[in-house]
């Protein structure tokens, strides 16, 4: 494969949403008071200083494989990466979780007691968006790699959510797994660690692509959310060969590479990628 990826050079501008159908459908039916959901928050605080290079994890600020590739976001200015460090020590930035506590936009997974107008830094995930300009771009609205790692895997926990349809549980966790990417794309993060995260990330895609089938919802809604989970596990997967690249050091293989090698095969043939979808989740319930 290819190590030169191909630069981007304009940025697209969109609703910073999954998508617009899944949202509403999750709007209509969630718009009052949900059950409460309760966490603890896994983010926890790190000193960015002494994890802004680490030779360890290879985070030097190089030019990313992730990300453009993914078209996660398409930088309109000059972008000096190694300027840029993550700071933010919770899953959503305070910032980002002040003004939608205005605004009232507040994911059901995200509301205090219920209440739509309130959060917490335990239950607040950064959305993703597409407008994104690099010179309004702090350090404190990115973050680090152990707190996208903590996020990650509290989000996963969501995943067996049985609260809620799981139309909702796939359009929350659609949209903050795709920040995820963009944070570590904007960070030139692409780590050993990177190459566990995005294997998450496509399990989540290939079971939401098994679940989805099941649903019981507007037969047109479930479409759209089915076509956008597939695009998204087209591209992640991609993004994941191509980090098992960059990473390599020698003629051996990852540890998961054949596994999620074995997917983009099994897409165009229904039967194997049902029995991988399987194995998936007989993996994911062990873990």
């Amino acid at each position: 494969m290819d190590r030169n990826l191909p630069r981007k050079s304009s940025y697209r501008s969109a609703s910073s949403s999954s998508s617009r159908s899944s949202t509403s459908y999750s709007n209509r039916r969630y718009g009052a008071n949900p059950a409460r959901y309760s966490g603890q928050n896994p983010a926890r605080t790190h000193d960015h200083r002494s994890r802004s290079v680490s030779e360890g994890d290879r985070e030097s600020r190089m030019e990313s494989p992730i990300g453009q590739l993914e078209g996660e976001h398409e930088v309109k200015d000059c972008f000096d990466a190694q300027s840029i460090v993550g700071t933010c020590p919770f899953m959503c930035p305070e910032k980002e979780r002040n003004q939608r506590e205005q605004l009232r936009d507040l994911a059901v997974f995200e509301r205090l007691d219920g209440n739509p107008r309130r959060t917490s830094s335990s239950l607040a995930v950064k959305k993703f968006c597409r407008t994104i300009s690099t010179k309004d771009v702090q350090a404190s609205d990115l973050r680090p790699l152990p707190v996208l790692e903590d996020t990650l895997n509290y989000l996963m926990k969501l995943l067996d959510s049985s609260d809620h349809p799981f139309e909702v549980v796939h359009d929350f966790i659609f949209d903050r797994t795709r920040s995820i990417r963009q944070d570590l794309s904007m960070q030139n993060i692409f780590s050993d660690r990177v190459i566990w995260m995005y294997e998450k990330m496509v399990k989540f895609h290939v079971i939401s692509h098994y679940k989805l089938r099941r649903c019981k919802g507007d037969c047109s809604i479930i479409s759209s959310i089915h076509h956008l989970n597939k695009e998204q596990l087209t591209k992640c997967l991609a993004s994941l060969y191509n980090l098992y690249e960059v990473n390599r050091s020698s003629e051996s293989i990852h540890a998961n590479e054949a596994e999620f090698r074995s997917l983009f095969h099994c897409r165009a043939n229904p039967c194997l990628c049902g029995f991988r979808v399987y194995l998936l989740l007989l993996s994911s319930q062990k873990k």
